[in-house]
């Protein structure tokens, strides 16, 4: 392997929203992520709605004459 070509490997924590931190290896020297397999609803069995601009109301006033 040539020397001087690869980057720096460090040993770090990525850092979730939720405050849920895993040991991983980066070339880039911290990590943030938005979500994680403690939070995510895939791996939880949580649901969470989340309703940005008020699409959940517009959804249903736009189909509710098909509901019985």
């Amino acid at each position: 392997m040539k020397e001087g070509i690869h980057p720096e490997y460090h040993k770090i924590n990525a850092v979730c929203a939720c405050g849920n931190e895993v040991a991983t290896g980066s070339v880039n020297p911290e990590i943030n992520v938005e979500i994680c397999s403690a939070c995510h609803p895939f791996f939880t069995g949580k649901q969470k709605l989340i309703d940005t601009a008020g699409r959940v109301e517009k959804f249903m006033k736009k189909y509710a004459h098909l509901k019985k």
